[in-house]
């Protein structure tokens, strides 16, 4: 798999830096993602994600937790 395949965030490796392109979800989600800094071309990277723990994640120098049905809905490059 290269760097540039489109793909879900729960499938990006911890320490890996990836772009938000898009959230296939509703717009409950995508405001609320919205509103914690997760707009598109962002960039995210990937510091902890132990199974079956959350998602931890870092965007513009803010640490936070997803869960994995969410980062499955978040798409990046």
């Amino acid at each position: 798999m290269t760097n540039e395949q489109l793909r879900p965030l729960s499938k990006v490796r911890i320490g890996e830096t990836v772009k938000l392109v898009g959230v296939n979800a509703g717009q409950g989600l995508n405001s609320r993602l919205a509103s914690m800094g997760l707009v598109p071309n962002v960039e995210i990277t990937v510091v902890g994600g132990g199974h079956p723990g959350p998602f931890v994640i870092s965007v513009k120098k803010s640490r936070m937790m997803l869960g994995r049905g969410v980062a499955r809905k978040i798409m990046v490059l």
